[in-house]
């Protein structure tokens, strides 16, 4: 229940002045979604109002390039009615009186929406009750303006600086009657606003991670087993204290969660790079298991091997798929591939510890610092009050700084070696201990009727399981689209055992299963002599909601409608089918529901005679409920995933080979270069539902459109990813 002594509670703040601090239960976010949530849990935001007039707004969540530290204080700022220039923005620590302090999902949008403008509205509310009592007048013939309340009749006014040690005394108002600003009104919402740092980010300078710098500290390294979990059985490490420079070197005995503290050998030393160089004459026996028969080759096979026979697990039966393919007049068939991908985050993984006295402080540039810090507490065996963890800014998040080994390893080496510590990864220790986003292998079937109506869709999906259970970011829904509108449908499952750690990536399950069935189904409108536009319109049909199948993950359901309108959008926009386009030059069409968010996407690709790939220009066409936040922000966001997806797509993969990832930096996996960027321009649709998150729903559709894209240049089909490995030159 959001009663007014959870949601909103005011206090003078140190040397005068309002302090307000919100609680807000996340019921909050499952009630936009249509459905009760089992656990209410709080969710903390404040702002203070200093006598001087002085206003700062805290960012409770983490800073990962998707713009929250802006957009939150944004709905606050709003309904309490003041200048954003005469706001400021004050970054959280880890504080249990902000739960949920997590970057993911892209739920914030809609977890804040309603409850941080209602921390404003009562925060104005109060102000102007404190007007009224100065003035001796009634609280409702007093009304706002940036920064003031003005008593129209007198002509009097007073700022909020003059009001805020009084208001901080008042009773907090109802929320019930608390008046909301008609977003006709509004001031901040709905404007583009400029991100705070971009200036420090473009001038290079500290304020990532990787920049932090406290008294007394050493650098870090730690070697790992390149097989994951691997066991240490011995090292060089008493030759490794006599190098230049280094303070402390040790073996560390870890466990067996890949998420936390494995085994290795910590190197701490006066520069990082005299800690490297001494890494690099390590010694070290490991014991690497049994997953060191695991390779990429071996699951290829395996998954055609298990393609040829029946799913083991049924996801989803709808009418009777082989009767359906019985009565098509077409029947196609195609195997698709997705492969494993590491983050590539710019900004390696890193964190600065300093153990104490039986206390340790944390400076992590971490997407979820709450598991990190219990992590900590039960791996060094202290409490968790003992804590104390920054949230700094990270440099690329994606769901990779979702896990906190790093901050473990960190921590555990400074209580080891007895001083603050930096410890600093390598690009191919980042990319060589990530949390990959899981290969997937589609085995599709797909009958067509005379008239190119699509009668009939089987998938055979062959994923990953970890100990007996579908891997992390592996699974794929009942849900998935084009199910609920095909009459004969079936989508089964085969499962590969993996001993490699996997995890979410931007878009999770999304941005691999989107690429398949929205390449498929590409495949199928051309298949039926019919235009991808108007064959996925035929698709979705009239406008309705379609309910989720029950279940933990059920979500608010698939509005046929609202992709409808996402895709005639782009279409317009793009001029879809209105232009000749010269020979080698091709236009795709994908779209895709993710996180609460509509998406169709156009690329327009041009293949040389050689087999070059040029992006030429990418239409972006979202619907993300009635109101564009920061359209500033939202249209960076679009754009950045698009490009993501897009770079993915054309140049990324990581293959395993005897338990080891092969690839480690930049020459092999390959992310998107300046000069291979296209033009991205996005279109939001503005509709009548509740506003939702921006950082992921973006990037699924950019990967088939580009597929799609260059099928429509060349005739070839893609049917797996990267695309640099395919041979595209017209002589092949």
């Amino acid at each position: 229940m959001l009663n007014r002594r959870n949601f909103l509670r005011a206090s003078l703040a140190v040397g005068g002045g309002m302090l307000l601090s919100a609680r807000i239960p996340l019921g909050a976010y499952a009630a936009t979604l249509g459905k009760a949530s089992p656990d209410a849990v709080s969710l903390n935001a404040y702002v203070r109002i200093a006598p001087d007039g002085k206003i700062t707004i805290t960012a409770k969540n983490p800073e990962c390039g998707q713009g929250i530290k802006i957009m939150l204080p944004m709905l606050i700022a709003e309904e309490l009615d003041v200048a954003w220039a005469d706001v400021q923005i004050e970054q959280a620590d880890l504080d249990p009186r902000y739960p949920a302090q997590i970057a993911g999902g892209s739920q914030a949008t809609p977890v804040n929406w309603l409850p941080l403008r209602q921390v404003g509205a009562a925060g104005r509310q109060m102000l102007i009750a404190a007007a009224a009592a100065e003035w001796n007048a009634p609280a409702t013939d007093c009304t706002t303006s940036p920064g003031q309340v003005l008593h129209a009749a007198s002509g009097r006014s007073l700022s909020y600086g003059e009001l805020a040690t009084k208001a901080a005394t008042l009773p907090v108002p109802n929320l019930k009657t608390v008046p909301l600003k008609d977003p006709k009104t509004f001031n901040i919402i709905g404007k583009p606003t400029r991100n705070i740092e971009v200036p420090r980010i473009v001038t290079g300078q500290p304020m990532f991670g990787i920049d932090v710098s406290v008294p007394g500290m050493l650098y870090a390294v730690f070697q790992k087993c390149d097989v994951h979990g691997g066991k240490l059985i011995g090292s060089n490490v008493a030759a490794i204290r006599t190098l230049p420079g280094v303070r402390a070197a040790f073996e560390v005995k870890g466990g067996k969660d890949l998420h936390g503290l494995l085994d290795g050998v910590a190197v701490v030393a006066d520069s990082w790079w005299q800690a490297n160089r001494a890494r690099q004459q390590l010694e070290i026996t490991w014991d690497e298991g049994d997953i060191a028969g695991q390779s990429s080759s071996d699951f290829a096979a395996t998954a055609n091997r298990m393609a040829a026979g029946n799913p083991e697990i049924i996801l989803r039966r709808d009418g009777d798929v082989n009767a359906g393919f019985g009565k098509a007049t077409h029947v196609l068939e195609a195997a698709y591939h997705y492969p494993f991908l590491s983050h590539i985050d710019l900004e390696p993984q890193n964190c600065t510890a300093s153990f104490a006295d039986g206390k340790v402080e944390i400076w992590a540039p971490t997407q979820n610092p709450a598991p990190g810090s219990k992590l900590v507490a039960a791996t060094l065996g202290i409490r968790e009050s003992a804590i104390k963890v920054h949230m700094v800014r990270a440099g690329g998040g994606f769901g990779r700084r979702l896990s906190n080994d790093y901050m473990v390893e960190a921590a555990w080496i400074s209580k080891v070696a007895g001083a603050p510590v930096k410890l600093l990864w390598t690009r191919e220790d980042d990319m060589r201990h990530d949390f990959y986003r899981p290969a997937g292998y589609h085995f599709f079937k797909g009958g067509l009727d005379a008239d190119g109506n699509l009668v009939a869709l089987s998938d055979h999906f062959v994923t990953f399981s970890l100990d007996g259970a579908v891997a992390n970011s592996a699974d794929m829904g009942p849900a998935e689209y084009p199910a609920r509108m095909i009459e004969n449908l079936e989508f089964g499952a085969s499962l590969i055992p993996l001993r490699a750690p996997t995890g979410p990536m931007r878009a999770p399950r999304s941005n691999g299963l989107g690429f398949a069935f929205q390449s498929f189904l590409d495949e199928l409108a051309h298949a039926a002599g019919k235009d991808p536009v108007a064959f996925a319109l035929n698709i979705l049909g009239k406008p309705r909601l379609l309910p989720d199948p029950p279940g933990p993950r059920a979500g608010p359901g698939f509005d046929t409608g609202r992709m409808a309108g996402v895709i005639k959008l782009v279409a317009e926009k793009s001029g879809w089918g209105k232009e000749k386009l010269p020979s080698g030059t091709g236009m795709g069409l994908a779209y895709y529901f993710s996180h609460l968010g509509y998406f169709a996407e156009v690329v327009k690709a041009t293949v040389s005679g050689a087999g070059a790939i040029t992006v030429d220009k990418v239409w972006v066409a979202g619907d993300i409920g009635s109101q564009i936040i920061n359209p500033l922000n939202a249209e960076n966001q679009a754009q950045g995933a698009a490009l993501d997806g897009i770079g993915a797509a054309l140049g990324q993969a990581v293959l395993i080979d005897g338990g080891k990832v092969v690839q480690g930096n930049f020459d092999t996996v390959l992310p998107l270069r300046m000069r291979q960027a296209p033009p991205v321009e996005v279109h939001f649709l503005v509709t009548d539902h509740p506003p939702t998150g921006l950082g992921e729903p973006a990037l699924p559709p950019a990967l088939p459109a580009l597929a799609n894209a260059i099928f429509a240049a060349t005739g070839k089909r893609i049917r797996s990813l990267p695309l640099k490995d395919h041979d595209l030159s017209t002589t092949a």
